[in-house]
Parts: C-alpha cells; structure tokens; sequence
C-alpha cells in the first residue's frame, strides 16, 4: 500500500532544506514525487513558496500535469516533471530550483564537468546544460531531455540556461540533495576558473 502521507512529508523536507540552504527563495521553483505503481505525481501547487508549502498545497497530478486530486492549480513544469517520469522509470522525485551559482553556470552554455572529486565519484558523468530559451520548458523541446537521459542513464541533473537546475533522484530526498551538490559544484567551478587567472 503506497503511504502518500509519508511521500508528502519527505517533500516538505526536501523543499524546507531548499529554502534553508538558499537554492530557491520567494515563491519560484517546483517539485514532484512519483506515486509509486500508478501514472500518478505529487506536485507543488503553482505561486507557493518551498518554505511555505504543507500537505494541502501538494497536488495529484497524471503525468500529463491534469488535476486528479487537490485544490488549486498544478505548477507550470508538471508536465515536464511527468515526461521525465514517464522516460526515466528510476525516477522518484525532482526538485527544480532557480540556483544562482546553477543558473551563473548554465549562461556559460558549457556542460559542468566533475571540477571535484566528490562530484566524480557521485555522479561519474557532466551534468548537461540545455540552451532552452523560454521561461518552462515547451513540449517541442522535450526530445532534448530525453536525449540526454538515453546519453547518460543515471544523469543525476541538467542545467537550464538562466532557468537553474533539475534535479532528480531515487526520491525527492535524493534530488534535493543533488540539487544542493550541483549548486555547490557551479560555485566551485567558478572558483576554479578565477583562481586559474592569478596562474
């Protein structure tokens, strides 16, 4: 029997420890979590903050991003967060959040390599930057995505260019956390290249 309340706490965890760690303030960003055996996600309601959000403003959606259970209106990028689901069976949870030091590295258009050695040895593959220009991810552009998950089948994230990061993982837990890796990974990488030009 699959324990949406339990599902739900963890995604308040998760959207709290993003709010506390400052990789989405004010009311932008999304989340989801699968619902396990069913076509079926648990999404933010769109305009609320992660710091914010309870178990009333966590929707049911399909995977096409329609309401099946729940008041209010499903974030923008439900259908985006159910594409992935659909193509990515590993999938769980995914945590979108408009990052800075993400989203300063995605406007470089350069995918972020592993600049540590924690990161090597977490994900043991770049983390994809897409150029897509456009505020949520269009339905056209969604083969780019899917392109890069049959690339690199465990890929942990992508950047959005000056749209932050997606982030996803085995649970929303999971996502969250790498979410917070891939924010500290562009910060170090910046780091990185300002220190080369005192070389």
């Amino acid at each position: 029997m699959v324990d949406v309340k339990k599902i739900k706490d963890e995604m308040l965890l998760a959207a709290k420890r993003a709010y506390t760690r400052g990789i989405q303030t004010g009311n932008g960003g999304n989340f989801s979590a699968r619902i396990p055996g069913k076509d079926l996600m648990l999404v933010k309601s769109s305009g609320g903050s992660f710091i914010d959000a309870d178990h009333n403003s966590l929707l049911v959606t399909d995977f096409d991003g329609k309401l099946v259970e729940g008041e209010g209106k499903p974030t923008r990028e439900a259908l985006l967060h159910g594409f992935i689901y659909k193509i990515a069976p590993q999938v769980n949870g995914i945590m979108h959040c408009h990052s800075p030091w993400s989203i300063g590295w995605a406007s470089t258009r350069k995918n972020l390599e592993n600049v540590t050695h924690h990161l090597k040895l977490k994900f043991d593959c770049p983390i994809v930057t897409l150029d897509i220009n456009a505020g949520v991810v269009p339905e056209e552009e969604f083969y780019k995505v899917e392109e890069i998950f049959k690339k690199y089948p465990k890929l942990p994230a992508f950047l959005l260019v000056d749209h932050g990061v997606v982030a996803v993982g085995k649970d929303i837990i999971d996502a969250e956390h790498n979410a917070e890796l891939i924010e500290e990974s562009a910060q170090v990488a910046f780091l990185k290249a300002l220190a080369s030009s005192f070389r």
